[in-house]
């Protein structure tokens, strides 16, 4: 297991190489671009300058979430193939810089969805919550919610110049239903397999967040049956799962222990978050913490270890405590993430300990 950290980029975090080299266990930055635009190629001067700055802090930079996948590839639009052409050449030169994994998704429109970014909880933390009940509200009024709650930060996936146009999108979409996604995640598979497999760089696909249809768009990454699915359409060691425990999990009817178990041998990178559910279906996230939320992290981790796994793993969304809301971009602040390392780092000790003692 290697122990990485989400980071947004010089001048686009609130939190410093520095800051993060003090983490115990912390190997590695998981990071991206986010300026360019889907569907643009990556420059080979900026690869460069990041991973060396990452390096020069003493991480490695072997992750990156995310490389965006333009519109036109979802929808199935004819000039898919050059935004595909665009992606092969975004691979080839990560993989000249040494990165290992990207992690991306194939949602419509909305990368993830939350309707409140700061909740506050029973114990005065406040932390990214969802209400069903106005998750399907005007989209324009949820878009305006985000973005005044994002504040100075960047949101990837809330873009605020493709999302003017959210009445295009939707128009764009009317004619895409869960088997035309599917096809059309096939045919982008199909076209980068071969370059992911020259370079030995895999694919993580991130579940849909929420695992269900938001304002009718499809979600084809949100259960056990369609992950199954999903890693037959091209049966690839390259193609594989980001398994996110939040976003899966906020579903009650997702086990997984047993999703995780049945795909540990095409999880490459996994985001460990805690959350709890009410019978609305509306979920806020917690602290790491098993006891804390309805995610069975003691368990997971535990399985992980038993599987031998050998992937990248980081903590995902935390709680904004200690005064940091508003001050930190929602959800990836600096203490409550560092204490999820902590709590995550000292279960997979643990059960180390207890192997060892184990064939002793």
């Amino acid at each position: 297991m290697k122990m990485t950290w989400r980071w947004f980029g010089e001048g686009n975090d609130s939190i410093s190489l520095q800051y993060i080299k003090q983490i115990p266990g912390v190997e590695g930055i998981v990071w991206s671009l986010h300026d360019i635009p889907a569907g643009e190629k990556w420059p080979e001067e900026r690869i460069k300058a990041t991973v060396n700055q990452i390096t020069a802090a003493g991480f490695n930079a072997e992750v990156v979430e995310s490389v965006n996948i333009h519109d036109a590839i979802k929808i199935g639009l004819p000039e898919r193939d050059q935004y595909i052409d665009n992606y092969i050449d975004t691979i080839e030169k990560l993989a000249k810089y040494g990165v290992k994994v990207i992690c991306y998704n194939f949602m419509p429109v909305f990368d993830w969805v939350r309707t409140d970014l700061y909740r506050q909880d029973e114990d005065g933390s406040n932390a990214l919550f969802y209400e069903k009940a106005l998750a399907e509200r005007n989209p324009k009024e949820l878009i305006a919610d985000v973005l005044k709650g994002a504040g100075e930060f960047t949101m990837p996936g809330w873009e605020p110049e493709r999302l003017a146009s959210i009445e295009q999108l939707f128009d764009a979409y009317s004619e895409v239903d869960e088997d035309t996604l599917t096809e059309n995640c096939r045919y982008f598979l199909e076209r980068i397999m071969p370059s992911c497999e020259k370079h030995g760089l895999k694919m993580a696909v991130h579940p849909d967040d929420p695992p269900w249809p938001i304002y009718g768009l499809p979600r084809i990454v949100r259960s056990a049956e369609h992950i199954r699915k999903y890693l037959k359409l091209v049966d690839s060691p390259c193609n594989g799962l980001t398994f996110c425990t939040g976003s899966l999990g906020a579903s009650g009817e997702n086990d997984l222990l047993s999703m995780a178990s049945e795909f540990h041998d095409r999880i490459h990178f996994a985001h460990l978050r805690n959350l709890k559910r009410n019978e609305q279906g509306d979920f806020i996230e917690r602290s790491h913490r098993t006891e804390d939320g309805d995610v069975n992290l003691t368990g997971l981790v535990r399985l992980f270890h038993e599987k031998g796994f050998e992937g990248y793993l980081r903590p995902d969304h935390g709680r904004h405590i200690w005064g940091e809301e508003k001050t930190c971009r929602p959800g990836y602040g600096l203490y409550d993430r560092a204490l999820g390392v902590m709590y995550l780092m000292g279960l997979w000790d643990a059960f180390k300990k207890e192997s060892k003692n184990e064939t002793e």
